[in-house]
């Protein structure tokens, strides 16, 4: 699964760390999902899509592999 979170963040000219505040996790949480090394659960993405008023699917895209 790739994401356009750090876009989504420059967008509303958040830090990382005014993120991870905003949806209760670490800074390294956000940072790790940025650089694809975290998968968050169900519930974090739904903070995020809330956070910045979009779907899911517009912060987080599921790949070809993601199927198998």
């Amino acid at each position: 699964m790739t994401n356009n979170l750090k876009v989504w963040r420059a967008k509303f000219s958040y830090t990382q760390q005014d993120l991870a505040d905003k949806i209760q996790v670490s800074r390294q949480t956000i940072n790790a999902m940025e650089k694809g090394k975290y998968v968050p659960s169900t519930v974090l993405a739904l903070k995020l899509a809330s956070v910045f008023e979009v779907e899911v699917m517009e912060i987080f895209n599921l790949e070809d592999s993601d199927w198998n």
